[in-house]
């Protein structure tokens, strides 16, 4: 029976308050408050969605609040902070916006905005109107616009002696949907030139300058860093640390952090099974995250996608049958809009291709450009990574090496690349067929309808031909459109006695009943080499596959299933011969 006293699952909840209240687990990030105050006044952070952002900055209003300076031992007494306080604690009003409230449609944009502005400051008036002269609540309401009453509210404080802590979290979601809904030309308007945006933040950064300031501190959160280029021409109202070592781990899970949670829940009673086997089958979903080249092996869990694993473990008393949450998808979803500049393949479908190919990709990361410069191959990498499509996973003559972070990310990446095709006419595929088709493989171990059903379809649909030349593109064509079924996870370049398979078709877990595992090997012919050296090729695919078969991993990741080795060849875009090693 759990114990009435075991805490909560804080999966979907962000206010801090609220968790120590209702005794939800809380893993302490308190020991970064010195670190950011000694930082930088005005604090930038990019991390991806549903990272723990919001979270921590329901930490900061808690910690900041001048009304909390008698709630100090409620609020924070079994955090670090606590033992060791800051002279900031509990110094500053804190004025919050969150931009996702703003309604990104082009007839309610601007006054959504303002409306949303308005009831934030109508919120700043309810918790601070004590500490004003009287009348303050109704001046301020007078005043038409957001940046009418930012000037006010500052012009106010400073004459008091009052100090403000600005808070904007998603700074660029609504600016993201005009980029992904509406294109260019709606997202400058808002952004460039008298634009209302733009002018908000002319008058952020006007009032973060100059002696006797009220407003003396900031911290601004978000998922990229266009729009801030945009609207500021360059940030300098604050310093990026997105990319610092110093913060590596501000949000997210560390895996020692996700061990003493789990260890914790074990504890309680609430975890059926062993601490290492919930992370050995967490990790290759949710973790390898790397924010910065100096934190390299230092990697974070989205702790989000941790919360909704363990929510339902511990609710249901199993892992989730689904690995991935829907919400976390829907929001990658969103992200395949904001990857293309149009519909047709340009740069940046090249780079999909690349990633999906290789597995990584070396960049050179940026951490400033416009709109205008999303189509540069670097900008459009660094994207991905502020993104959390792309994580930094190692350096190579003077790159970053970015390459996919996990199970969750890769299918996403198999998502853009399938729909960037599709989207543009190139080459569409009956995903309901190819998933029966692969049912078929993985319980009656019908494996060669699947390959000559893609065949056909390549046979059919000539204008995909021209992206189909070379080994890599076969690899990463297959990977793509074989990955998007949920009865395998496929390993591409699966490291197996001391040699890489091309692509280990790992059995979905959860699907303990599954006939059949695949290790397969992928060959290719250029179009002007003998029919004669199909022969050569397929005999060093089955060396191959004989080696690999035999590694403990395979043994120790395949369940119940019988392992098939199959090679397939390809000459160009045509397939040529199929074989199993018997």
């Amino acid at each position: 029976m759990t114990p009435i006293t075991a805490k909560g699952i804080p999966y979907g909840i962000t206010d801090y308050v609220r968790m120590v209240r209702d005794n939800y687990y809380y893993v302490d990030k308190t020991h970064f408050i010195p670190l950011i105050e000694q930082a930088a006044s005005f604090f930038f952070l990019i991390r991806p969605r549903r990272f723990g952002k919001s979270l921590l900055l329901n930490v900061l209003d808690a910690y900041y609040d001048i009304n909390n300076a008698d709630r100090f031992e409620e609020l924070f007494g079994n955090q670090w902070i606590y033992q060791h306080p800051t002279n900031l604690r509990a110094k500053f009003l804190v004025l919050r916006f969150n931009f996702s409230f703003v309604d990104s449609r082009p007839e309610r944009l601007e006054a959504s905005f303002e409306s949303h502005c308005s009831l934030r400051f109508q919120e700043f008036t309810g918790r601070y109107q004590h500490l004003f002269e009287p009348g303050f609540s109704e001046e301020l309401t007078q005043l038409a616009t957001a940046t009418d009453k930012l000037q006010y509210v500052n012009d106010k404080a400073s004459g008091l002696g009052l100090r403000i802590y600005l808070i904007i979290d998603e700074y660029d979601n609504f600016t993201n949907s005009i980029l992904a809904t509406m294109g260019k030309k709606a997202y400058q308007e808002a952004t460039h030139g008298e634009g209302f945006f733009r002018y908000f933040f002319n008058v952020l950064k006007g009032i973060t300058t100059g002696n006797g300031m009220a407003l003396e501190r900031m911290f601004i959160t978000g998922v990229s860093p266009i729009t801030l280029d945009d609207v500021t021409s360059g940030f300098n109202i604050g310093t990026n640390f997105t990319t610092s070592p110093l913060f590596n781990s501000l949000v997210g899970f560390s895996e020692e952090e996700l061990r003493q949670m789990l260890e914790y829940y074990r504890s309680q009673g609430m975890l059926k099974i062993g601490v290492d086997e919930a992370v050995n089958e967490m990790k290759p979903w949710y973790d390898n995250y790397c924010f910065a080249q100096e934190t390299l092996g230092e990697s974070m869990y989205n702790s989000d996608m941790v919360l909704y694993y363990l929510s339902n473990h511990l609710l249901l008393g199993t892992p989730p049958r689904e690995m991935i949450d829907k919400n976390i998808r829907t929001d990658y979803a969103k992200l395949r809009h904001l990857i293309k500049v149009d519909n047709e393949l340009g740069p940046n479908f090249s780079v999909i291709r690349e990633i999906v190919e290789n597995g990584q990709v070396p960049a050179i990361l940026s951490d400033s450009f416009s709109v205008e410069d999303m189509t540069n191959p670097d900008n459009f990498k660094s994207l991905l990574y502020y993104f959390g499509l792309l994580t930094i996973q190692g350096a190579e003559y003077g790159e970053v090496m970015l390459g996919i972070p996990n199970h969750t990310v890769r299918e996403q990446m198999y998502s853009y690349l399938t729909e960037g095709l599709a989207d543009s006419k190139v080459f569409r595929i009956d995903f309901y067929h190819l998933g029966k088709l692969i049912k078929a493989m993985a319980y009656k171990g019908e494996w060669q309808p699947v390959f000559s059903y893609i065949a056909s379809e390549l046979e059919k649909q000539s204008r995909v031909r021209e992206f189909i030349e070379g080994e890599a593109h076969i690899k990463g064509f297959l990977l793509a459109y074989l990955g998007l079924t949920n009865y395998y996870i496929l390993l591409p370049e699966y490291e197996l006695s001391k040699g890489y398979a091309d692509i280990y078709f790992q059995p979905n877990p959860r699907l303990t009943d599954m006939e059949f595992a695949y290790l397969l090997e992928v060959k290719y012919l250029k179009r002007d080499e003998p029919d004669s050296r199909i022969e050569t090729l397929k005999a060093d695919a089955r060396a191959q596959l004989q080696k690999y078969a035999s590694d403990e991993i395979v043994a120790s990741t395949i369940g119940n299933a019988k392992l098939r080795l199959i090679t397939v060849v390809f000459r160009g875009w045509e397939l040529v011969e199929m074989e199993e090693v018997v």
